[in-house]
């Protein structure tokens, strides 16, 4: 009894095959998605129903009478604007220091070789192991310090906030950078050399250019995080003009009872610009490395 390979089915057979596959892989893909999307659509729901179907002993994935009053207590907490702008100023200037100074760390560790590269790399992947919750006291008595020295970057300051936020995301920045750097063949540089370029024009004309997918995935990564801490702003921060939006949702954790309806409309309005972050620097992600160098 001769068995039938998979090079000589019939086309027709093969063709099937694969659409069953593909149309598999699909539903799997579709459900992942769904199962995704799904936190994120509870929240925008219970934001916008009404206090008794939030309480209700059985919760429906929909609702027929939407409010926005769920909103309007968010929007009316005392400081929530002077939040938001405390959490954006931390947030951007962490993307754009961390941006710029793991672009360059990534280009050294990528062309120069010079000695403990390997060790500072280790380094750099031994920082991400480390579990947050274990350097928070350290931290506080470093940052405590420091602020004798200088001020700005003491307790209660968003220069401290700036600071913790920039170390924990520069390790990953760093090592995802450096896959897109090395990814980029030296022969541009060479020939640009060749051409009289000096080192910042290559830079700044033919590295930075394509290394801008990385850049755009690593400034993502760390504008999520800035903008979404809150274990050091609830630890470093002690004045309360000086919080960040996340501190905002406490005011609605009440001993005798949650406001869930407003937890659910604060961290909606929290989703908002980290979308919108994403929304202006997705172009970029999925552009790649293309055409940059012909046959």
């Amino acid at each position: 009894m001769s068995s039938t390979s998979p090079s000589t089915k019939p086309f027709a057979a093969r063709r099937r095959d694969n659409r069953v596959l593909r149309q598999g892989a699909n539903a799997v893909a579709v459900v992942l998605a769904l199962l995704t999307v799904f936190p994120l659509y509870w929240m925008v729901l219970s934001a916008l129903k009404p206090k008794g179907e939030i309480t209700s002993a059985h919760p429906r994935p929909w609702t027929f009478a939407p409010t926005l009053e769920n909103f309007r207590n968010a929007l009316g907490v005392s400081g929530f604007g002077r939040y938001f702008l405390n959490s954006l100023a931390v947030a951007v200037v962490v993307v754009v220091v961390s941006a710029a100074i793991a672009f360059l760390a990534a280009v050294a560790l990528s062309r120069f070789r010079f000695r403990f590269r390997t060790t500072i790399l280790i380094m750099f992947l031994v920082a991400q192991m480390v579990p947050v919750e274990a350097l928070t006291i350290p931290l506080f008595f470093l940052v405590r310090d420091i602020g004798s020295v200088a001020p700005g970057f003491g307790l209660s300051s968003l220069g401290s906030l700036m600071l913790v936020n920039l170390a924990f995301s520069l390790p990953f920045a760093v090592w995802m950078l450096r896959g897109f750097v090395a990814a980029v063949p030296e022969s541009l540089e060479e020939a640009a050399r060749i051409d009289g370029a000096s080192r910042f024009t290559i830079l700044w004309r033919i590295l930075f250019p394509l290394v801008a997918p990385g850049l755009a995935a690593t400034s993502v990564f760390s504008f999520i995080t800035a903008w979404n801490d809150f274990v050091f702003a609830k630890t470093l921060i002690l004045d309360t003009d000086h919080q960040t939006l996340p501190a905002a949702l406490m005011v609605f954790f009440k001993p005798d009872e949650n406001d869930w309806g407003g937890i659910m409309a604060a961290s909606t309005l929290m989703t908002v610009p980290v979308l919108v972050f994403f929304v202006l620097v997705q172009r970029h992600m999925v552009s790649g490395l293309g055409g940059a160098v012909k046959d």
